[in-house]
């Protein structure tokens, strides 16, 4: 049993201590219990094969509660693609894998029309990226033009093609991964696609003890069997449940002004060349309310805010050409201005 379900049993009812709670009335109580609960399944059966990646998988869930996707960025061999498919399997639903070359077309992802011969007509045959959860495995590898391709279905979860508005089904949950290092035949991202990401996600080497427990679980594995262990334990309507559930999730105002001041100063910050957009704001409450409700609260603090923010903040803002010549990064001023814009009291 994982800590969180030690600290709130399913049968008892969260006493809430915290002054972010204040304000939270009676009648406006949400039971996150069947959200921190899934949750803790989910990442029980992930870990059956996966070692680590809990806050990893913490920050997945609520990207796909959310609605928004999710760019997994890390060196090869950490485990990204794998947990991610790992992820798909705990759903009951559609699940496709999109290999992004440099030679994929934008039709290969969207679909294209074919001619019937029979009836001697065109119809529309549906691409890859129409299911519920998508990988796109490298996405840095394929040109503008089919990475341009997402930039509609990312959004809007539609596509339009020909004339014609495909609708896609609940939950539309994208995991894109890309190597950070390696940058022979890849193309960057431009801004705007990456601004359709909720989160990126960097992944980092696992510790000491954690490559024991993985040498420990597989080295006598050689066909990795272990992947095939993992059982669904949501359906596609939780999905939808959980994510009116966590609209409800109590924020005090001033929480909501501290965000706003977060934002403002990405736009007013010497340091940076380009600031977050209104989009940015809405992901970090939006997330921190789901990351709330995955921590089993039903209000959110100002360490929701900070823990959502990184991931949130750093792929949508861009160094001033001094700070990068001098080595800053762009995680560096968001931890600086978390620390400086005034956290409510």
């Amino acid at each position: 049993m994982s800590e969180l379900n030690q600290e709130l049993q399913p049968e008892s009812t969260p006493v809430y201590t915290s002054e972010w709670a204040q304000g939270l009335m009676t009648e406006h109580r949400v039971d996150v219990r069947p959200i921190f609960e899934s949750v803790d399944r989910v990442k029980g059966e992930i870990s059956k094969v996966v070692v680590g990646q809990e806050n990893t998988i913490d920050m997945l869930m609520a990207a796909m509660i959310t609605g928004g996707h999710v760019l997994l960025e890390g060196l090869p061999g950490i485990a990204k693609t794998l947990t991610a498919k790992l992820l798909a399997k705990t759903v009951n639903a559609g699940f496709s894998r999109i290999q992004f070359t440099p030679d994929l077309m934008p039709t290969d992802v969207t679909g294209t029309s074919v001619f019937n011969v029979k009836e001697s007509n065109f119809y529309f045959r549906k691409g890859p990226i129409f299911s519920n959860i998508i990988l796109i495995d490298e996405i840095n590898r394929s040109p503008a033009k089919t990475q341009a391709a997402l930039m509609e279905v990312m959004e809007e979860k539609q596509i339009t093609y020909d004339g014609e508005t495909y609708v896609m089904n609940r939950p539309f949950f994208v995991i894109a991964t890309q190597n950070p290092i390696e940058q022979e035949g890849t193309y960057s991202l431009p801004e705007a696609e990456l601004d359709r990401f909720v989160f990126r996600l960097k992944l980092s080497y696992p510790s000491l003890e954690q490559e024991l427990a993985i040498i420990e679980k597989f080295h006598a594995d050689f066909d990795a069997r272990h992947t095939t262990q993992v059982d669904k334990v949501l359906e596609p309507h939780d999905i939808e449940n959980f994510a009116k559930l966590i609209e409800k999730i109590y924020v005090r105002p001033e929480l909501l002004k501290y965000i706003a001041a977060v934002i403002n100063n990405t736009r007013n910050n010497g340091d940076l060349f380009m600031g977050a957009s209104p989009r940015a704001s809405l992901a970090i409450i939006k997330t921190a309310k789901a990351l709330a409700a995955i921590r089993g609260r039903e209000f959110v603090t100002p360490d929701d805010i900070k823990i959502v923010a990184l991931p949130v903040l750093n792929h949508r803002l861009i160094l001033s050409h001094e700070r990068e010549m001098e080595g800053f990064t762009v995680e560096d001023i968001i931890k600086d201005i978390l620390e400086n814009v005034e956290v409510p009291r």
